[in-house]
């Protein structure tokens, strides 16, 4: 399999192409801070990584390009582990989004390459399980039935799940091995007792999940939340049973933490000594005050903002790092 993946990227050039009014109009209240600075920054900034923090990310980027036309920022959607291993702790890119934590294995690999990775938070997503929008009979899964769908050793049929179900094989499609989103699906879901199936269709574009759930009644698949949430008429959400009743992903049920056991942090990680370069500086200034943006996060890209204290608390954590650079 090839960990860097082959999913979306945005550079200035990309950008501009399909930049329109309604973009333009989403920017309009970020070019302040620009005007008032008075300065120009100029550079080119890599990100990497998750594909589920990847939209985010651009509209982030978007943003930015418009304030600094001088700085071109390339978001690359490589899969959190991917990004990792073959872009951020190789020195290949000076950002790396990531929809689970940093491994300890992969902060030996930054640290062998001289990297020292400073994590932010960026928001909250509650991810994602869907199915066919023909399959009415699945209007909930308990945690328990959804670790048995994503087994390896789980049951081959849905009616061996639940009598009431069909007695059709499960079709899988969902992330592969290289995503954030596959690391904490097996930890929250499936746990240290079970493996995740080998049996499904791996990959790091969200959209290719959806063909495939789209392709059976009998499918099911998942994936951050932003892009069911910029497609609700694709597949259908499945609502989740963590034992107080079925609750349905959105951005408020993840908010307010009813949607369990599936809202997780979402996260950037950038290279430290990269913050020595004046654009990198300005951008993850730029890249935390956003993430408390909710007609950006949540309106645009369907995830939780963060709340007021986590701006400051992320922007301490960054201020605190360019202090040790500079």
């Amino acid at each position: 399999m090839d960990r860097d993946g082959d999913g979306p990227s945005l550079d200035r050039r990309n950008f501009l192409a399909g930049v329109g009014s309604a973009g333009a109009a989403l920017v309009a209240g970020c070019t302040s801070r620009a005007k008032k600075d008075q300065f120009e920054l100029e550079g080119d900034i890599e990100i990497s990584g998750s594909s589920t923090v990847f939209p985010l990310a651009e509209a982030v980027a978007e943003q930015f390009m418009i304030n600094y036309p001088e700085v071109n920022i390339s978001v690359k959607s490589t899969g959190s582990g991917g990004g990792f291993e073959n872009h951020f702790c190789p020195g290949a890119s000076q950002f790396n989004n990531a929809s689970r934590a940093i491994t300890d294995g992969e902060r030996d690999l930054c640290g062998e390459n001289g990297v020292e990775p400073i994590e932010l938070t960026v928001a909250t997503d509650a991810l994602t399980v869907v199915a066919n929008n023909n399959a009415n009979w699945l209007d909930c899964l308990t945690v328990n039935e959804l670790r048995q769908v994503w087994s390896r050793d789980g049951p081959e049929t849905w009616a061996a799940i639940n009598e009431d179900w069909p007695d059709e094989p499960i079709k899988r499609f969902g992330p592969a091995d290289t995503s954030g989103t596959f690391d904490y699906f097996r930890e929250a879901v499936l746990g240290e007792e079970h493996d995740h199936a080998k049996d499904y269709e791996p990959t790091e574009k969200d959209n290719l999940i959806v063909q495939g759930v789209q392709g059976s009644e009998f499918a099911t698949g998942y994936f951050g939340f932003s892009y069911y949430y910029n497609n609700p008429d694709s597949v259908t959400a499945v609502p989740i049973d963590d034992g107080d009743g079925c609750v349905e992903p959105s951005v408020k049920t993840a908010k307010n933490g009813e949607y369990t056991p599936l809202s997780r942090p979402l996260f950037t990680y950038v290279a430290k000594d990269a913050l020595a370069e004046e654009h990198v500086a300005e951008f993850a200034r730029f890249y935390i005050e956003q993430s408390g943006n909710q007609e950006l996060v949540a309106d645009r890209v369907g995830y939780v903002p963060n709340t007021e204290a986590a701006v400051q608390s992320q922007l301490e954590t960054l201020e605190a790092a360019l202090e040790e650079v500079s």
